[in-house]
């Protein structure tokens, strides 16, 4: 990946349809939900269809689904086709990996095989979506595999857009996307750079401070129109975390376009936008 050549690097994109597989009937039904929360297409991109409008617009761009076969039941893409489609295109996709962290031991060979084979370059979590606590002991041998090999991880944090306005929140428990509960592993992974994902509202503050606070601790800036950000995220974006903070879309559910046009009117200094936009990701995830 040339990084001279994009304009940005968009570290939060979804793979939400199989080339190979249809449809899981229980995604059908989150899927629903969250286009009706985010006002969004309910007809979801192929990966070929993502790659080639990131293309477009010269935009490199970090994809993964999320495995949470254990706490919904849902068949997952499968980590492979991810990685098969970023080496057909390394000049703008690089692959993340899911794992449950219900498969334990399993899913921590499962990693190495990835990242070893596969050249997987960082793993994402969706702990309300995986139904686990982010510091229970069931997840470590998956993240002993991610620190050993000095690779970045994205935590889900915040509200979940994903069961908003399902029975129950389909089940969702929103507890478990508290920052917070990652600082542990934050402190006792040190060498496991940590992305928290979106916001992170209504615990907006808990991520700041982590941030601040933690020398391998990100945020991204994914899930939210800029212009609905809390106002201390602009204010630490132009300030103490100018390194720390990360250009994410949540795309499919919303477009490069829509944020980078937001963020434009959003009061992020000129100065600071071009480390948002591309350069803490370049060197976050070793590009630079």
């Amino acid at each position: 990946m040339d990084i001279s050549k994009l304009k940005a690097i968009d570290v939060h994109v979804h793979a939400e349809v199989s080339c190979h597989h249809p449809e899981d009937p229980i995604m059908g039904k989150y899927l629903d939900a969250a286009s009706q929360y985010f006002k969004a297409d309910r007809r979801r991109p192929t990966i070929p269809e993502t790659i080639a409008l990131y293309r477009e617009r010269q935009i490199g761009f970090v994809m993964f689904t999320v495995d949470m076969e254990a706490g919904t039941g849902i068949k997952r893409i499968s980590n492979e086709e991810i990685a098969q489609a970023a080496r057909d295109n390394g000049d703008i996709m690089i692959a993340f990996a899911s794992i449950d962290p219900h498969k334990g031991k399993a899913g921590a060979i499962e990693a190495r095989r990835l990242i070893e084979e596969h050249g997987v370059k960082g793993f994402k979590f969706h702990p309300p979506m995986q139904n686990f606590h982010p510091y229970d002991r069931m997840a470590w041998p998956l993240y002993e595999v991610i620190a050993e090999f000095g690779l970045p991880a994205i935590f889900h944090t915040g509200h979940s857009g994903m069961g908003t306005g399902m029975k129950g929140g389909g089940g969702i428990r929103l507890k478990y996307g508290q920052p917070i509960l990652v600082d542990d592993v934050a402190v006792d992974f040190p060498d496991m750079k940590i992305i928290l994902a979106h916001p992170s509202w209504p615990w907006t503050d808990e991520s700041l401070s982590m941030a601040l606070h933690k020398e391998n601790v990100f945020i991204d800036l994914s899930g939210w129109s800029p212009r609905y950000f809390p106002k201390q995220v602009i204010h630490y974006a132009n300030t103490q975390l100018r390194k720390k903070m990360l250009f994410g879309s949540d795309y499919p559910l919303i477009t490069p376009d829509k944020w980078m046009a937001d963020a434009a009117e959003a009061g992020f200094r000129d100065e600071v936008m071009p480390g948002i936009l591309k350069d803490n990701a370049a060197k976050l995830l070793k590009l630079a």
